[in-house]
């Protein structure tokens, strides 16, 4: 609680407090009131009771400690790439993928006006990377802080009108600031995908069609990644993401990030990944559920 800026303190208290009363129908969210983790939770879950965290470790921790029936987090934005590294955060975490959900991203300006005295926009990096343009053009430094609607919770606590923040356009409601601009992202295709995380054992909900998330370690020997993903191919198993990552400081990247179209019980889907576990060295399904949107 302490870490949120002084002016999202009292709303994120009545937030948890509200929660708590109905922990089945609490979603927890990375960041303040207002943030776009939060408007993706009302979104996803029309009904739920939002819980704000000050990162994902503490909105992973509040579902594994029961006080949360799940979480929402970013993982990729359209414009500025991956958001969370879920897998690091996710493997050891016991929760499980259930679903997505893709929010169109808008921010504003927002501060204490006017305009043309800001000399600082403050933000999440994710924000500030997907509006770096506009912010260059007029002259505004970018500074980090740890979510975007926090931020302008803490231009109000500051009080200097040379300093505002980038956040969804309704954090400047909730925390009486003025709107300087709007619609400042560099481009209008900006979204962010979300991933739901739950206990193990959690019963995805929908019909499908469906997706798998998995992560795979591969063999240290030529064409390694080759032979792990000749199953796929050759079972018509569509692949729509695959990212290399690093574990150990071993700079060897040999683990992998995937995402694939189906979910095991399909005949298609096992025997690529039986095919898979015998190329790799290790491979592990983070959760398979109810695909959001058609790639492609």
């Amino acid at each position: 609680m302490e870490n949120f800026a002084a002016p999202a303190r009292p709303i994120v208290a009545r937030m948890i407090e509200q929660a708590a009363t109905a922990p089945q129908r609490a979603v927890a969210f990375q960041g303040a009131p207002g943030a776009n983790s939060h408007i993706a939770a009302l979104e996803a879950f029309p009904d739920c009771l939002p819980l704000p965290c000050f990162d994902f470790s503490d909105a992973i921790d509040a579902v594994r400690d029961g006080l949360a029936d799940c979480a929402i987090i970013p993982i990729e934005n359209s414009l500025h790439g991956r958001v969370a590294d879920i897998h690091f955060l996710l493997p050891e975490s016991g929760l499980t993928i259930t679903g997505e959900h893709f929010l169109p991203i808008r921010y504003a300006l927002m501060g204490l006006g006017p305009v043309s005295g800001v000399r600082d926009a403050m933000s999440h990096p994710q924000a500030l990377g997907q509006c770096r343009h506009w912010l260059r053009e007029h002259g505004i430094a970018p500074v980090s802080y740890p979510d975007t609607a926090g931020a302008a919770a803490m231009v109000v606590e500051l009080g200097d009108p040379a300093t505002a923040a980038l956040a969804p356009p309704g954090a400047a409601k909730i925390y009486g600031l003025e709107t300087l601009a709007s619609d400042i992202a560099d481009a209008d295709h900006n979204t962010t995908r979300f991933v739901v995380l739950a206990r193990a054992g959690h019963p995805p909900v929908g019909d499908g069609p469906f997706m798998t998330t998995l992560i795979f370690k591969v063999k240290n020997v030529p064409a390694a990644l080759y032979k792990a993903m000749g199953g796929f191919a050759t079972n018509g198993v569509n692949m729509t993401k695959l990212e290399s990552y690093q574990q150990g400081g071993t700079f060897a990247a040999t683990e992998f990030y995937c995402d694939i179209e189906g979910r095991p019980g399909d005949a298609n889907v096992d025997r690529a990944l039986e095919e898979l576990g015998f190329h790799t060295k290790s491979m592990r399904v983070l959760g398979a559920y109810p695909r959001a949107r058609a790639r492609g």
